[in-house]
């Protein structure tokens, strides 16, 4: 019920990346898509969590998700909670825009120095479009130009209060679209105790092979 962005996409980049990718989308992620993009076109803020197994293909999505943001002149992040799996990401998601002028970065706790403040100048004044990170993403003095939208991967090793420093990054008076991640399978019946503020996207099935 937070007020948030209408972030609707006009797909220049989300079609570009979704058609230079090897593979076609499954009909999951494909449905999965739409109903986040249904969310962050609403003046609402998103609350949606993403689950889906190993290899369902939930980073593809995450990807597309974010570029909705890029599309409307906003910024977005995606927390990891190590810095083992934000290079991961960083690497996968680099690899996949490819061909596009949307500007990457990884920001985590071993940044420091000259590296770091080059980093968090090109943050705040919109160069970078997407920064990838953990915990370091949130900290005081790393300051967004416009971000709108969070992607938490592995959503369950951040607590709430973790979760409202991202969000506190956000625009002043609007809250931000946010998209958890989690590939630890969940009954729908416990999804609604333990997430209760949250709708659901099931990826329930995995690209062939």
């Amino acid at each position: 019920k937070k007020k948030g962005h209408a972030l609707i996409s006009n797909e220049r980049l989300t079609q570009s990346v979704t058609e230079s990718l090897p593979y076609s989308l499954t009909n999951a992620q494909v449905r999965s898509f739409e109903e986040i993009k249904k969310d962050m076109a609403e003046p609402l803020a998103m609350m949606r969590l993403l689950q889906g197994d190993v290899g369902s293909g939930k980073t593809v999505v995450a990807l597309l998700s974010m570029l909705v943001a890029v599309e409307n002149g906003r910024q977005a992040a995606i927390l990891a909670p190590t810095e083992i799996l934000a290079r991961q990401h960083f690497e996968s998601l680099s690899e996949m825009l490819e061909g596009t002028n949307v500007n990457i970065a990884i920001l985590t706790g071993r940044d420091k120095g000259k590296s770091r403040a080059k980093l968090l100048e090109e943050l705040a004044t919109g160069v970078i479009d997407i920064l990838v990170g953990t915990h370091a993403i949130f900290q005081a003095d790393v300051e967004y130009k416009n971000l709108c939208m969070a992607v938490i991967d592995e959503q369950h090793r951040f607590g709430v209060e973790q979760r409202m420093s991202l969000s506190a990054k956000g625009e002043e008076g609007l809250s931000m679209d946010i998209l958890a991640m989690t590939a630890t399978p969940i009954p729908r019946t416990l999804t609604l105790t333990v997430y209760g503020d949250m709708d659901v996207s099931r990826l329930d099935e995995k690209p062939p092979g």
